[in-house]
């Protein structure tokens, strides 16, 4: 699990709440209207701008984004290489094990193709289809983040309006004006919060998780390909390390 994720969340959200708590009174800080406008508002909007089914993906593919361990690109190039060299020493049937035990989804399809002796081109065409695919999922459930980002602070917005136009028409009465400012305040308090300390940060989180799943699948298809084509290990090397940060790059072959 990448714990970093959901660490930043709860300490951006604890650094907000000790503020509250050791500023003064944390029960001012909670207005039911308020939370249904800005919450409420940015669901509803959401929903309107995309379809249920798409919004209910978009939700799993976050829920994955939060629980997803941080790949390590160096361990799976040597990985990949070492099963370059037990193809090449012996022969494809030999990675079949390898297949079977293989808990990487992609990694495990890749493999079991290439032991089933696919020819390589539909091997490169399935593998293709199937990053395509991942990444225009990741691309809707980014959709769906950014358009929560943009309307949470506009709910806030209007939830102001909403409780100034309640403060003016009850200026002939003090005690109505206290719940109406509230809700004027708060409103903004809660849109921003919503937009910048989770939904903007889960989108850049999920961004940047689509970008290592992408090259996670680049590195696989390109050492599968290379395997069922037996080249040389080295020539793979090469290969993986023209893919790899210039940080993360690999040298197994002195």
């Amino acid at each position: 699990m990448d714990s970093m994720t959901l660490f930043g969340l709860l300490l951006s959200l604890g650094l907000v709440g000790g503020a509250i708590a050791v500023g003064g009174d944390f029960a001012a800080f909670v207005d039911l209207p308020a939370i249904m406008i800005v919450i409420g508002g940015t669901m509803t909007v959401t929903l309107t701008s995309f379809p249920l089914n798409e919004v209910l993906r978009a939700v799993v593919t976050i829920g994955s984004t939060l629980v997803s361990e941080v790949p390590e690109f160096p361990q799976l190039s040597r990985r990949l290489l070492a099963l370059s060299q037990k193809a090449r020493a012996s022969q494809l049937l030999a990675l079949q094990e390898d297949a079977r035990k293989e808990s990487q989804p992609f990694l495990k399809q890749a493999l079991s193709l290439a032991v089933d002796g696919a020819p390589v081109e539909a091997i490169e065409k399935l593998l293709y289809n199937d990053t395509t695919t991942m990444v225009e999922r990741h691309e809707r459930a980014l959709a769906v983040l950014r358009r929560s980002a943009e309307v949470a602070p506009s709910m806030g917005l209007i939830g102001t309006l909403i409780g100034l136009v309640q403060m003016l028409g009850a200026l002939t009465d003090p005690a109505s004006i206290g719940p109406a400012m509230a809700v004027a305040i708060l409103t903004t308090f809660y849109g921003a919060v919503l937009a910048y300390l989770i939904l903007t940060p889960l989108a850049t989180r999920l961004e940047r998780n689509g970008a290592d799943d992408l090259l996670t699948r680049k590195l696989i298809t390109t050492a599968i390909v290379s395997i069922v084509r037996q080249e040389n290990p080295r020539q793979l090397e090469l290969h993986l390390n023209a893919l790899l940060p210039p940080t993360q790059r690999i040298a197994v072959f002195k």
